[in-house]
């Protein structure tokens, strides 16, 4: 089967996002111990979420580490139950890509394209296929990052 052009790339690995219940003990890991740097934080009660960046690799080839835990322990999202929570990737074009993907029957999680931790544009796949949409991440979270212009054109 011969395949069809596809409006976007995807470039790179943009992020690893790991969850837990004490972000600490994961920054003694990363930080302490294999030397990342840590870049920002993020937090968002509507996402359940206290998020350290962490930075290992410079400029268009720097790869994030989020560690993640959640506000509330009690409410979803339940960020510390997948230690890895998901895995971002770069994406020349978000707006075509999620437009050509769903209309061939990939499932995207609620939300929408929006602002993300580290200020790129992003949205996810849904870890879950249903009837509507049978293409999904077969149990894995996946984010899709609008890569911005000196990353498109390194790795583009």
């Amino acid at each position: 089967m011969a395949q069809e052009q596809r409006p976007f790339k995807v470039l790179g690995i943009q992020q690893v996002a790991l969850g837990g219940t004490d972000k600490q003990r994961m920054k003694t890991l990363w930080v302490d111990m294999l030397g990342l740097t840590q870049t920002g934080s993020f937090q968002s009660e509507r996402e359940n979420v206290d998020e350290d960046i962490l930075a290992m690799g410079q400029g268009a080839l720097k790869v994030e580490v989020d560690l993640m835990q959640p506000l509330d322990i009690h409410k979803k999202p339940a960020v510390h139950t997948t230690p890895l929570n998901h895995i971002g990737l770069w994406i020349d074009d978000l707006p075509a890509a999620v437009a050509w993907l769903m209309a061939r029957g990939v499932r995207f999680a609620p939300g929408g394209i929006r602002k993300g931790a580290a200020g790129y544009d992003i949205t996810f796949l849904h870890p879950k296929s249903n009837d509507e949409f049978p293409i999904a991440g077969e149990g894995v979270l996946i984010e899709l990052v609008q890569a911005p212009a000196d990353v498109i054109a390194k790795l583009g």
